[in-house]
């Protein structure tokens, strides 16, 4: 069954474009994908070479081009994603530094929410000043503080939502709407919510990343990102620019990526099952001081999260009664949730963003985005409910 005989005359799941999107099958006819580990390609002659890199034969180059095994997770992904085009990369940053600076030059604005994944902020903050491209943080849920810092040169505007770590929840297609109006694009990192969950093409974004080494990949084993967008966009900007700087994606993780998508939508359902629960147990606690899940209804922005999300996602945040000792005392006592700086993992991870993936920030950062050195953010895996929620139970009595 190839790509093309997919049924023309209705539209398929989400679960089974992600098992049968960019099948290439060679003449072999193997159930599993081919991996093309590859880094160049022949030509039957000179002129078939020379036809290819002047773009009148379409087909492959050289793998940090494009590659057939890369090409089947684009596919997938942007099928999934409901977008036009896509490219994927080496990592979730790659993506994320791709989708802004090939569309960025010197005296350009970017227009940023302040709750960003620390390594988001220094490509904002740190990265784009080098080359003269000014940017603006504001808070993201304040859509007055959006317009305001507009300029005539702004260019770009970026948000993750839910944020990493405190699960706030942005309006995509308010914000999406002050960019178009005045003629910039809006990029959204979806990782927390995954494109199971929540897809912002639909409420107006232009752009749209992934590190696909956290739910896409789920297992831990290896690192990738996807761009994904119009064919406009990514003929225009990101094409050249990838392939010009080469942050490419190896076909093996690619084909591990690849099919980390056939059960992505298994393993996303079933983590969030357990995440409410775990949820559920933390907000009567009397050590927890405050809980934020997305799928609860005392999330701040319950509204906005049933527009724009089908489900609470896998990811729960909350603040410890105490500081840095009680959360790390909460963190040792645990057998099951393991500690790490990753998510979106087969296994249950506890991670103390203060001093781990927000700790560059510094302590007035840290402090006007929410993350006290008693907050945890606790990314829920395929663990029996029963034994996550014992586990927790458990470490709460050493806090």
């Amino acid at each position: 069954m190839s790509r093309e005989s997919l049924p023309k005359d209705r539209p398929l799941r989400d679960a089974t474009r992600l098992i049968h999107e960019g099948e290439a099958r060679s003449g072999f006819g193997e159930m599993s994908e081919a991996m093309y580990l590859t880094s160049g390609f022949a030509y039957d002659t000179m002129d078939a070479a020379e036809a290819r890199f002047d773009g009148r034969d379409p087909g492959f180059i050289y793998s940090r081009f494009s590659n057939p095994t890369v090409a089947t997770f684009e596919r997938r992904m942007i099928a999934l994603e409901g977008a036009e085009a896509g490219r994927a990369t080496a990592s979730g940053m790659a993506a994320v530094t791709a989708a802004m600076l090939c569309q960025l030059n010197a005296g350009d604005h970017v227009v940023a929410a302040k709750a960003l994944f620390g390594s988001c902020r220094y490509v904002v903050e740190d990265l784009c000043p080098r080359f003269g491209i000014s940017s603006t943080l504001v808070d993201g849920a304040d859509l007055d503080q959006w317009r305001a810092a507009i300029r005539p040169e702004t260019k770009v505007l970026f948000i993750e939502t839910p944020t990493n770590p405190t699960l706030q929840v942005y309006d995509i297609e308010a914000i999406a709407e002050i960019a178009h109006a005045n003629g910039a694009r809006l990029v959204v990192d979806n990782v927390f919510a995954t494109p199971v969950l929540q897809k912002p093409l639909k409420f107006g974004a232009d752009v749209v990343v992934y590190s696909a080494t956290k739910h896409i990949d789920g297992q831990g084993r290896v690192l990738g990102g996807v761009v994904l967008g119009s064919e406009k966009f990514v003929m225009d900007h990101l094409h050249n620019f990838l392939r010009q700087t080469g942050p490419a994606m190896s076909p093996f993780n690619a084909w591990v990526l690849a099919k980390g998508l056939e059960t992505l939508t298994l393993r996303v359902e079933k983590a969030q099952s357990s995440a409410a629960a775990v949820a559920d147990f933390f907000a009567t606690h009397p050590k927890v001081k405050q809980l934020t899940y997305c799928g609860r209804a005392d999330h701040p922005q319950a509204a906005l999260v049933k527009k724009q999300m089908a489900g609470g996602g896998t990811l729960v945040a909350f603040t410890l009664d105490g500081a840095k000792p009680e959360a790390f005392r909460f963190g040792d006592a645990l057998g099951v949730v393991k500690i790490s700086n990753n998510l979106g993992d087969a296994k249950s991870i506890l991670t103390h963003p203060a001093t781990t993936t927000h700790q560059r920030l510094g302590p007035d950062a840290r402090a006007e985005l929410g993350i006290t050195d008693a907050m945890l953010r606790l990314s829920i895996g395929l663990e029996h409910v029963d034994d996550l929620l014992e586990d927790v139970e458990h470490a709460l009595k050493a806090v």
